[in-house]
């Protein structure tokens, strides 16, 4: 009965003594599956900004500051850079870009994006759970976050494509008998929360930009061959066949004050025969006609299509 009455004796001062044990994090969305490596065409992709709704997400609480939709940003371009299946264009941020290279002395190049992702964080917040036991309590931190966004065709200036999704995440303090349990902010589930709401959709944006066709441009001449936007950078390989298609007729809807552009007509085909540039900015393929004729058409007239 001594050595009983001894160990309550240390388990309770134990508990009393305010030891945190490590957070446990504990992500509640599912991670977005694991991808293959990605060998077809590449679209150009930018982000203009993730704005926030909610005034927790520009506070400064526990004398913690931080901008959540500059988080959000970051966190969204970052899952689509890791997934190598677009051209990432820098917007959030392109005046560091610019001025960097003012001081290089570096002429801008502008690149155009095939289309604009434009975010919110429509609801975010945290809260404090526990779990209490008859001889224990258990505390959670927990952070959860909602964002939309919506994806916009730069050339006509549609929204294609809208979405939302929700998700938290939570940092468990560890069980402790008795009282004197503490647990420090964890300024980390912000982020993911974030990353939990967007795991939600991710995938879904990502199907539907690949669904979007991918198109190119002739850039030029060199004798019997042509020059071609794209190269190795947007998955372009020496062998690869195109189509050269003469754009379509262009009408204006008078009901929406649109235009609308009708399937360009197939005129020839060509096969890449080889490549240049180092980067997604100055790369280029020379391709062979191997079928059809460009005789008479003017190189605005066209482009490039699988």
């Amino acid at each position: 009965m001594k050595n009983i009455f001894l160990l309550i004796c240390v388990l309770f001062f134990g508990a009393c003594s305010g030891v945190v044990h490590e957070p446990k994090v504990i992500n509640t969305t599912a991670l977005t599956k694991q991808n293959q490596a990605y060998t077809g065409l590449k679209r150009k992709v930018a982000i203009a900004r993730f704005g926030t709704e909610s005034k927790y997400g520009t506070s400064d609480l526990f004398g913690v500051s931080y901008d959540i939709s500059k988080q959000a940003t970051d966190i969204f371009a970052t899952k689509l850079t890791e997934s190598d299946k677009f051209v990432m264009l820098e917007r959030s941020d392109l005046k560091l870009v610019l001025k960097e290279q003012e001081y290089q002395g570096i002429t801008p190049k502008k690149v155009g994006a095939d289309y604009l992702i434009v975010g919110s964080i429509t609801e975010f917040g945290r809260k404090e759970l526990s779990d209490v036991g008859f001889f224990s309590r258990t505390k959670y931190q927990v952070a959860y976050a909602s964002v939309s966004i919506r994806i916009v065709d730069t050339k006509s200036g549609h929204i294609i494509y809208a979405t939302q999704g929700s998700g938290e995440a939570r940092s468990e303090a560890g069980k402790q008998f008795g009282v004197g349990t503490h647990a420090g902010y964890d300024a980390t589930l912000n982020d993911k929360a974030i990353s939990a709401a967007m795991d939600n959709f991710i995938n879904k944006v990502m199907d539907n930009l690949m669904d979007k066709p991918w198109k190119s441009y002739v850039l030029g001449t060199s004798g019997s061959n042509l020059i071609i936007g794209g190269g190795k950078f947007q998955n372009i390989s020496v062998g690869d066949k195109f189509g050269i298609y003469k754009n379509g007729e262009i009408f204006t809807n008078p009901q929406t004050g649109i235009d609308i552009e009708l399937p360009g007509e197939q005129i020839a085909q060509i096969e890449i025969v080889s490549q240049f540039g180092n980067t997604y900015t100055d790369e280029g393929s020379i391709a062979k006609i191997i079928s059809g004729s460009l005789k008479g058409v003017k190189l605005n007239e066209i482009y490039v299509a699988q």
